[in-house]
């Protein structure tokens, strides 16, 4: 991504570029500032946006080999087409003999760098990773966003801010919004004021439950379910992630036992390294494997209830709870 800042900088812009990864406000923002730097913003001629897995090829194709319209270059720009994954020969070979008057920019969630389009594009142009950031890089991130509007954090308030939040950057940016506008007038941003006013990511919330689980307070966990249903969330949407987060703490715990370190566990498990670390391993130490086990068993067996018609989804979610909740259960 550095290099992207550095073509754009120089002015010195390549004809070929991808953005990909998990993290869509990155992916988003490069987007545009290369889009700002291509072609002027009210060029709107020269400049083609398509987005969708059902994009016509052979209008790409032809667009791409016409001259641009008293213009530099013509701007193409492919969202989540899903050709980095099923693959496409005429993109292929479209980007292999690109003309010099035309700049494409792909913009893709996941690609199989195994895949004959990813290494044609990074043999003729370039290739951006926008993955989820770690923890000082988000802290920095969101220093300078405040520093921009002339506003300051505590430390435990930025903590506080990524625990609720999680790393996904377009959270952080809307609460971030929330607390300069609710500071208006002050400078300094407190824990108390991201408690009042920012919201917990629902996974965040199934990460409490969980916790509530391991410490059998049953009263603390339904009622986070109660939060999550009064949110209008779906029973069986919080299940999943409740199933999700004991198939990720077996896991972790599994790893940890056979002595892998803390980046290889997150590698494998696709985990930010912040909340393994700061979340995940010191929650699976409160479950011991077979625990883990029988958690996950209890989850498949709330899902067959509801499956097979034996039992409403809100109930069953709900006895699942209290069942890995109960005091003196032993999962």
């Amino acid at each position: 991504m550095k290099r992207i800042a550095q073509d754009i900088r120089s002015g010195q812009l390549r004809n070929l570029y991808l953005l990909w990864g998990e993290e869509a406000y990155l992916r988003k923002q490069y987007r545009d500032n290369l889009r700002k730097a291509l072609v002027p913003e009210e060029d709107t001629m020269n400049c083609s946006v398509y987005s969708g897995k059902d994009i016509n090829v052979n209008e790409i194709v032809d667009l791409a080999g016409t001259m641009p319209f008293f213009a530099e270059r013509r701007v193409i720009i492919v969202e989540n087409s899903g050709w980095f994954k099923s693959g496409n020969e005429q993109i292929v070979t479209l980007v292999k003999a690109l003309p010099d008057t035309t700049c494409m920019v792909f913009v893709e969630e996941e690609v199989d760098k195994r895949g004959r389009l990813y290494k044609a594009v990074t043999a003729n142009g370039y290739a951006a990773l926008c993955e989820m950031q770690d923890e000082p890089m988000l802290k920095k991130w969101v220093m300078g966003l405040l520093k921009k509007e002339n506003k300051s954090i505590t430390p435990d308030a930025l903590d506080l801010l990524l625990d609720k939040t999680g790393t996904n950057m377009e959270n952080i940016r809307r609460e971030v919004e929330k607390l300069v506008c609710y500071r208006y007038y002050d400078e300094g941003i407190t824990a108390a004021d991201v408690e009042e006013l920012c919201i917990v990511q629902i996974q965040n919330q199934i990460f409490d439950m969980v916790e509530a689980v391991a410490q059998k307070r049953q009263k603390q966990a339904l009622s986070l379910y109660y939060d999550l249903l009064a949110l209008k969330e779906a029973p069986m949407k919080i299940l999943a992630l409740i199933a999700r987060q004991f198939h990720m703490l077996l896991q972790v715990k599994e790893m940890k036992s056979k002595g892998y370190q803390e980046s290889d566990i997150a590698r494998q498990t696709g985990l930010n390294p912040y909340f393994l670390k700061k979340k995940y391993i010191p929650q699976s130490t409160q479950f011991k494997l077979p625990q883990l086990e029988a958690a996950l068993r209890t989850c498949v067996e709330a899902e067959e209830r509801v499956k097979t018609g034996r039992m409403p989804d809100v109930l069953s979610v709900e006895l699942t709870i209290v069942s890995l909740s109960a005091a003196g259960q032993d999962l």
